[in-house]
């Protein structure tokens, strides 16, 4: 009987175990203003990232965060320019691609603060494609 209520009990703990919801992405802080240029593949890591926190926020409707990835967009958007170690194939058009950045990630902020699904989620697929313009590789 013991092993029976044993084994029960470590069945529905085990399955209480599965049902949890996965953590939180952790939200990036803002960068002070006065940073000294950041390598390239960090600034990218870091938009990556932004871009993701942004779309997990979008789906569930936390519009305030998808706000916060939005101006941390912004913000990597503005410190691309200036990084380190840059690709050669992203020198001459990372000026260009980092604007767009910052013009559809301030698009993005609009739409998030005006609740709008579908241009928030027009605004996150053309953030994905710029982001995606940054890649190191081929």
């Amino acid at each position: 009987m013991r092993r029976t209520l044993w084994t029960a009990s470590a069945a529905l703990l085990l399955a209480l175990a599965a049902c949890q919801t996965p953590p939180e992405r952790a939200a990036l802080t803002p960068l002070p203003e006065d940073t000294p240029p950041l390598p390239y593949a960090e600034l990218l890591t870091r938009a990556r990232y932004q871009a993701t926190l942004a779309t997990e926020a979008f789906y569930v409707d936390k519009w305030a965060e998808v706000e916060d990835a939005a101006r941390g967009l912004q913000q990597t958007a503005r410190f691309l320019p200036k990084a380190e170690d840059v690709p050669a194939r992203q020198k001459d058009a990372l000026p260009v691609v980092s604007g767009d950045l910052s013009k559809e990630a301030g698009k993005l902020l609009e739409a998030a603060r005006a609740k709008d699904v579908k241009e928030a989620n027009d605004s996150l697929q053309r953030v994905q494609l710029v982001v995606h313009e940054l890649r190191l590789g081929d």
